[in-house]
């Protein structure tokens, strides 16, 4: 038997990547300064991080992780059912709770261990479907073929989709999940809708707010919350610490009855060493300033907004979204590459992003927003992009 070398292997992709243009590098951060991020020497205005309301360096977040560092050293020690289990968590699990006024929540190390644990303790029988939209985070994918259960995807933003794909697979318990912001389009799921097929199909609804939480909804609750839906509609939720609340982990939160099974049974969160103490009570820290402020929600509203009417003055292809993520579609990947790289030129650092995270033909340069950014840096950014595409219009249009 003549097995395929590896090194043959990964040779040969990493050439088609490079024929494709979809070469990814990783770009060293040397220093943070709100925006401003330097790379490579060179300070650049950052427009492509997750740090929406700008808590990752706010002074009592980062004050709460230093002392508790102090305190508690820089890590869990264990995992939670062994000994990992620290007063910083179970205060972080309460926060959270009682921010989304549900029942319960559980800690994880992130939000694919999250995912994971989801579908791996509810749906473990033969028979046990996983219905989601088709552009949901690759972590919820993934969970579905690790979870072992079928997988059905149903087109993007499309409850009546999701209603026939539940139909098509009628014997085994039902997970119906979605993003509730989509990472790489920016726009939010059609909640309400899917939560009534959710109850008319039996199946458990679970919306991965990674994106939402801090943002939307009454005191930054979130899609759910801005939805009106409570966890009778929605039993389970993600709500991510490392976009909007600027740290690191994330929680499973809803029903208890559902959040104790995950913390007994789970595989990710038992064999995971828990989250560095310091972490949970930074984030801590994040969620009091994520409920109150909503100043910061209303600079950002105001900030997208602006983006989003220069860029259309400025001819710009943008996705329908209402959230800091505003992509502005490029087409082909090499024309992303290139976009991307006139920006940084610019002073702009926003990243190209390429299938196969994005569908084919869909390229684009994802640009987020905070609340740190200036109008100033809204203006000079869209005017950058301007620049950038005025080569490309004149070409189209036959000017030499």
């Amino acid at each position: 038997m003549a097995r395929p070398d590896l090194h043959d292997r990964i040779a040969a992709l990493r050439k088609l990547r490079v024929a494709q243009d979809r070469v990814r590098v990783r770009r060293a951060v040397g220093r943070r300064d709100g925006v401003r991020v330097e790379v490579d020497g060179r300070w650049l205005v950052e427009c492509c991080g997750n740090d929406y309301l700008g808590l990752s360096q706010q002074f009592q977040v980062t004050n709460a992780l230093a002392e508790a560092a102090a305190r508690e050293g820089a890590g869990a020690g264990a995992s939670p059912l062994a000994g990992g289990y620290h007063a910083a968590h179970a205060a972080l699990e309460r926060d959270v709770a009682d921010w989304l006024e549900a029942p319960a929540a559980l800690l994880f190390g992130n939000g694919f261990l999250a995912n994971l644990a989801v579908q791996q303790a509810l749906l473990g029988e033969e028979g046990d479907v996983c219905v989601q939209d088709r552009l949901n985070h690759a972590s919820l994918m993934d969970a579905s073929r690790l979870a072992g259960c079928r997988l059905r995807r149903y087109p993007h933003g499309d409850a009546e989709g999701a209603i026939r794909q539940l139909r098509n697979v009628p014997d085994g318990a039902a997970l119906l999940a979605t993003d509730g912001v989509f990472g790489m389009d920016g726009d939010v799921a059609p909640l309400r809708a899917l939560a009534l097929v959710a109850r008319v199909q039996k199946a458990l609804f679970y919306v991965a707010d990674g994106h939402g939480v801090g943002v939307r909804g009454p005191a930054g609750r979130g899609s759910v919350a801005e939805a009106r839906l409570t966890v009778e509609d929605v039993p389970l939720q993600l709500i991510n610490l490392d976009k909007a609340l600027g740290g690191y982990g994330a929680l499973v939160v809803g029903d208890a009855a559902l959040i104790q099974h995950l913390a007994e049974t789970t595989r990710p969160y038992s064999h995971s060493t828990a989250l560095p103490p310091a972490l949970a009570r930074a984030s801590s820290e994040a969620i009091r300033h994520a409920r109150r402020d909503d100043w910061r929600r209303e600079r950002l509203a105001g900030l997208i907004d602006r983006f989003r009417t220069k860029a259309a003055a400025a001819g710009l292809d943008l996705l329908r979204s209402d959230t800091p993520i505003q992509p502005v579609l490029c087409g082909a990947d090499a024309q992303a590459v290139a976009w991307s790289a006139a920006l940084e030129a610019a002073g702009y650092w926003v990243k190209p992003i390429r299938p196969p995270t994005v569908p084919e033909g869909t390229a684009r340069l994802r640009v987020t927003l905070t609340a740190l950014h200036t109008p100033e840096d809204i203006d000079g950014l869209v005017e950058a992009l301007a620049r950038t595409r005025a080569p490309q219009l004149q070409e189209a249009a036959g000017v030499a």
